[in-house]
Order: C-alpha cells, then sequence, then structure tokens
C-alpha cells in the first residue's frame, strides 16, 4: 500500500502526581490516586511505543478514563458538580504551538487533551502500517479502521466534551473547532484512500473509483478551508499537504472519469478529461516541492518521488496516449475546449467516523469512596495559570520509510 500521510506531533504534557495528601481521606481513595497516576504514565509510555496496538491502546485508554471520570461524573446521586473535577492542574501543549502549553485546572482538560492525543496515535498506526511492506488485507482493514476510530474521536470531543470547558480553547490551540474539524475531514479523506487503492486493485468499474477521488479531494479542499483563517507560520505546512492531495485526487477523478468516458465512445471528451488531469497532477507536483519547502509543525517528506504519486503520472501518461491512438484510428471526435464538470457522487465505499464511547466509571470509583475524599483537609493545587517553563516535547520513534512501496512513515 503504497501511502504517504502527513502527522503533525504528538501533543505533550507535564508529570501529573495525583498527591491529594489529607484530601483522600481512606485507602481506597489513597488507591484511586495511585492507580490514575499509574494508568496515566502507562498510556502516556504507549503513545511511543512502536509494539502499541489498537488492542493495546483501548485497554490503557479504558483503564486510564474509566478512573478519571470518576473526577468528573457525578459520583453522589445528584446534578452537582464533580466536588474533584477541579483539583488538579494539568498542563498540555497543542500540535500547531511548539512547545509553549495550556494549562487548566480542570479533569475536563485532561479528558479532552489525552483522547486528542488518543486519536493522534491512531492516525499515527495508521500511518505506520500503511508503510509496511507487502501490507496484507487485514493490515489494510486496520488501516482504514484506525483512521474512522481517530474521527470518531475527535467528533466525539467536539460535540460533547469540549463544549463542557469552563476555560474555552483560544484560537491556534488543538481544542478550537477550526483545528479539530479539520483533523476530523483529514482523517475521513484519508481512510477513503486506502478505500480507493482497495477499489483500484480489485479492478472495480472506473466511475465508482473516479467518483470516491472526486470526494476525497473535496474532502481535502475542505479541510484546507477550515484552516484558511490560522496563522500562516502554525498551518502553512499542513495546509499544503491538503491541498496537494486535493489536487492529487482530482487529477485521479479526472483520470478515472476518462477511462469512463472512453468507455462509452466519448473519446473527444476522454481526452479532454485526461489533460485535465494533466493539468491537476502538475499542480499537485508544485506543490508537493512547495511542502518540502514549507517550515512548520509536522513532518517532511518528498512526496512527488513517492510510488504512490509516481504511479498515477504513468497511468494519466499511458491512459491519455490511448485515448489519443484509438481517437486516431477509430473515432476522430473534436476535443472539447472545456474541461467536463465533475458531478460524481459515489454511492459506496464513504468513510463515516467510528463512534466513540468513554468507558463506564470504574469500579473504585463508589458513592462511598467518592465521600471520603474531604477538599476541607488539604489545599488544592495553585489555580490554573500558564507558565513560561517548557514541556519536554515527546520523543517519537524515528520510523523510516520502506524502500520499495516508498511510503514515508510519519
Amino acid at each position: 500500500m503504497a501511502h504517504w500521510f502527513h502527522r503533525n506531533p504528538l501533543k505533550a504534557t507535564a508529570p501529573v502526581s495525583f498527591n491529594f495528601y489529607g484530601v483522600a481521606g481512606s485507602p481506597a481513595a489513597n488507591k484511586i490516586c495511585n492507580d490514575l497516576r499509574t494508568t496515566r504514565a502507562r498510556l502516556l509510555e504507549m503513545f511511543t511505543d512502536v509494539t502499541c496496538n489498537p488492542e493495546i491502546m483501548k485497554n490503557a485508554t479504558d483503564a486510564y478514563f474509566s478512573l478519571l471520570q470518576g473526577f468528573i461524573a457525578s459520583l453522589d446521586g445528584t446534578t452537582q458538580e464533580n466536588k474533584m473535577r477541579f483539583i488538579q492542574n494539568f498542563k498540555w501543549t497543542d500540535t500547531l504551538q511548539g512547545n509553549t502549553p495550556s494549562a487548566q485546572q480542570d479533569a475536563v482538560f485532561e479528558l479532552v487533551s489525552m483522547a486528542f492525543n488518543v486519536a493522534l496515535w491512531y492516525t499515527k498506526f495508521a500511518s505506520r502500517l500503511a508503510g509496511k511492506e507487502n501490507i496484507t488485507e487485514a493490515e489494510a482493514k486496520d488501516v482504514h479502521r484506525s483512521l474512522k476510530i481517530a474521527a470518531g474521536i475527535f467528533k466525539n470531543l467536539k460535540e460533547i466534551h469540549i463544549p463542557r470547558l469552563i476555560t474555552p480553547a483560544e484560537k491556534g490551540r488543538d481544542l478550537e473547532p477550526r483545528v479539530i474539524d479539520a483533523y476530523i475531514i483529514q482523517c475521513q479523506a484519508e481512510a477513503q484512500e486506502v478505500t480507493i487503492a482497495r477499489a483500484i486493485e480489485l479492478k472495480h468499474n472506473a466511475s465508482l473509483i473516479a467518483a470516491l477521488a472526486f470526494e476525497t479531494a473535496n474532502f481535502y479542499q475542505k479541510a484546507d478551508h477550515t484552516l484558511n483563517t490560522l496563522q500562516p507560520e502554525c498551518s502553512s505546512k499542513w495546509r499544503k499537504y491538503l491541498q496537494l492531495k486535493q489536487h492529487f485526487y482530482m487529477a485521479y477523478a479526472f483520470c478515472y472519469h476518462g477511462q469512463t468516458l472512453l468507455a462509452s465512445d466519448k473519446c473527444g471528451e476522454a481526452i479532454r478529461s485526461l489533460q485535465e488531469a494533466e493539468k491537476c497532477y502538475s499542480h499537485a507536483e508544485a506543490l508537493c516541492k512547495e511542502y518540502r519547502q514549507t517550515k512548520g509543525p509536522g513532518t517532511t517528506a518528498k512526496p512527488s518521488e513517492q510510488l504512490f504519486f509516481l504511479k498515477l503520472g504513468g497511468l494519466i501518461k499511458n491512459t491519455l496516449e490511448k485515448c489519443q491512438r484509438e481517437n486516431g484510428f477509430i473515432y476522430f471526435h473534436k476535443v472539447p475546449a472545456e474541461a467536463p464538470q465533475l458531478e460524481l457522487k459515489a454511492s459506496y465505499g464513504l468513510a463515516e467516523p467510528v463512534t466513540f464511547e468513554l468507558p463506564a466509571v470504574s469500579d473504585q470509583c463508589s458513592a462511598e469512596v467518592y465521600a471520603t475524599f474531604d477538599l476541607t483537609k488539604g489545599a488544592k493545587n495553585d489555580k490554573a495559570k500558564p507558565k513560561d517553563e517548557e514541556v519536554k516535547p515527546v520523543k517519537e520513534p524515528d520510523l523510516k520509510p520502506q524502500q520499495d512501496t516508498g511510503c514515508i512513515v510519519c
């Protein structure tokens, strides 16, 4: 599977001890605090462990979130806010803002920030798997599903949990609508790339492939437009990726639409569609160069040298030459001056986010144990204040591309 995906860096966070001396008034309460510390540390380790898979990640996520919800959900049978929600300060960086962290004294902020990283992990797992040599059908399905799971997590955070924050996200931060929308749409578009590759491999109808490619190009365009009001220094590189993928899949759409037209004996129109595919491909090629030269968060690669890119160039060239030969021998059709207007709608293969649900509150967090946390017996941490000190960036695995596929793993 010759795919290449741009990836922004993981969010980094400051260590959290969950040491509530005096407040945790029972052995069971102390155990919850100790388990919160260890399950959080375990989950953070999994983000950079190359042996981690979706099953391990889900188990680690559920272990931490089931306990963390004991500081968020109402445990005393009332509608009042959980008394433990605002006891601990949490500090996280953002994927587009370097090492300057945001801090909030709010367990919901911790939940959405950690879940955001979980979604990012699924995208990076998908990217790593897509770069393997001789990827199996089962692995391709894992890539596809992981991207849809990530989209579902981002969507769930946007719709349910981020609105619960007391302090709204600042502009350009991960939790603000433009950024999280772009992540959702990108995940869907990349999942559809896997669908397109599968459809081509199985030699599905050219009209279906053209429609899927057209829908995918529109997804990338929508994601790019979502980011167009962000500061260029933090979004330009990401946007170049989205733009080059948009034009790349428009080239795919025109190429396969040309094949559909040729099969319907519309050779002149097929030639014009292939010429437009060449134009889109050249534009994508220029954007690949701009992407390499643009500074900003995220990975760096040479997309135009990847196998997925080169194969399409060859396909467009060969298909156009075939159409021109057929037109010279059989059809003698006039080539239209205007490119065909693509109004393609895919009936199958569109990627929808997988619904994400938090695990149930841990059995450890019972109403009886909750009652033993006494906020009058200990001082809260300092009120949340963004500090100047840097949170250490996550040291992500240095994964190299496979030589035979030309994929860059990000």
